[in-house]
């Protein structure tokens, strides 16, 4: 059965600045909604290995104060400036989803399928709020990989951030970015 939509949906999708977004983002229901169709992946050995930081409100400023912090520790010679913008990493979206991923022994679930998982997990949440007719962007930068950082946001010594999902209203029309040909991609065995 062909979901016209949701093909639709799937061929347009594309990432939002978090710098072109404002609020309103998504309501408590939304969330919901949003973060249940984050936990719909697949997930060999029904192991769950992924959860999810909602920072939303004053989190992302206390989230930012973190990072910030250790940004200053790592890098006296910073000036006031560069820790501030640092200090502003999670405020630009109204809502952002921090992506934990985590990875339990298993006889026949290697951990890379788990880390898979979470990056499954982390796509469908940016298809949701896309669905939801918000922008999403999935970021990175230099404190997902910070175990200062991670410590400060509470994650756990066996977990690893994946991701930053920022969420909110677009502001402005998004544009198209180049993508490859599928004759570029594809083989065929």
């Amino acid at each position: 059965m062909l979901l016209p939509d949701a093909i639709e949906l799937l061929k347009t999708r594309r990432s939002v600045k978090p710098r072109t977004m404002a609020a309103p983002g998504p309501s408590p229901a939304e969330l919901d909604t949003i973060l249940t169709i984050g936990s719909r992946v697949p997930d060999h050995g029904k192991l769950t290995p992924w959860r999810f930081i909602v920072f939303e409100g004053d989190a992302r400023q206390r989230a930012g104060e973190v990072i910030a912090q250790v940004f200053a520790r790592k890098h006296p010679q910073a000036s006031q400036a560069d820790i501030d913008v640092e200090k502003q990493s999670l405020t630009e979206a109204p809502l952002v989803i921090g992506v934990v991923s985590f990875t339990r022994p298993h006889p026949k679930v290697p951990s890379w399928e788990q880390e898979l998982s979470a990056g499954a997990s982390a796509m469908n949440i940016v298809t949701a709020a896309t669905a939801l007719g918000y922008g999403a962007c999935w970021l990175t930068g230099w404190f997902v990989y910070d175990r200062d950082v991670l410590d400060g946001l509470g994650l756990k010594a066996n977990e690893k951030l994946i991701g930053l999902i920022h969420i909110g209203t677009p502001t402005k029309p998004n544009e198209d970015r180049p993508r490859p040909a599928l004759s570029e991609i594809v083989t065929r065995f």
